[in-house]
């Protein structure tokens, strides 16, 4: 079976064949690529089979997901269908990797956060965790999508409180509606622009080294 989106693995040195393992799907923001997302998760393969994801549309100097047709709206057809490819990706890893299905983590950066959000409310509790970076729920996820329970999802939810790109206020937003669903959120700010510092590094991967544990 062939893969519907383009990755890059990283996995255990050494697999047991008797154990599955969690997965950690990771998305990148406009204009980057799988490769650059991977120092994000550096140190964390021997928990994870983390699978970095690219964007299946060009967007110079490397890729995107999806485009926007004005601030804070993408263009609902090409989202529609980013959402679908990544779904189909998820399904393609659990079936072809030995991964553990009910330790599934989504992790994205700006258009990777998007995504990952709006994963969450599609998927519900068959994704245990999200950490969200800089991001936002689109208007018409919330208006027009279905979606499934999340009482059982934790979440860790950050932003820059100087963005200059998508607002600090959005990142308060997406703590406040997934917390109004029953979703477990960790909400962080910090005094930085639309980025990631080396303290919210730190913070992410601790959350999601003690999630693990739960």
């Amino acid at each position: 079976m062939n893969a519907p989106m383009i990755y890059e693995l990283q996995r255990p040195k050494t697999i047991d064949p008797n154990k599955k393992y969690p997965a950690l799907f990771v998305m990148h923001g406009i204009g980057s690529n799988e490769q650059n997302m991977l120092s994000l998760v550096h140190g964390m393969e021997e928990q994870f089979f983390i699978f970095s994801i690219r964007g299946h549309l060009p967007q110079p100097p490397g890729y995107a997901f999806f485009t926007i047709q004005g601030y804070g709206k993408p263009h609902r057809e090409v989202f529609d269908q980013a959402i679908g490819k990544l779904t189909s990706f998820i399904e393609y890893a659990t079936e072809q990797y030995p991964v553990e299905q009910s330790q599934l983590y989504l992790l994205g950066f700006s258009q990777g956060a998007i995504l990952s959000l709006t994963l969450g409310l599609t998927l519900g509790d068959r994704i245990k965790g999200i950490v969200a970076l800089s991001g936002y729920i689109p208007g018409f996820v919330k208006e027009e999508y279905g979606k499934q329970s999340v009482d059982h999802m934790s979440l860790f939810i950050s932003h820059g409180e100087m963005d200059q790109v998508l607002p600090y206020e959005w990142g308060v937003a997406n703590h406040e509606y997934y917390q109004g669903l029953g979703a477990s959120v960790t909400f962080k700010s910090y005094q930085d622009g639309h980025t990631v510092s080396i303290q919210n590094l730190h913070d992410f991967q601790q959350w999601l080294l003690a999630s693990l544990t739960k």
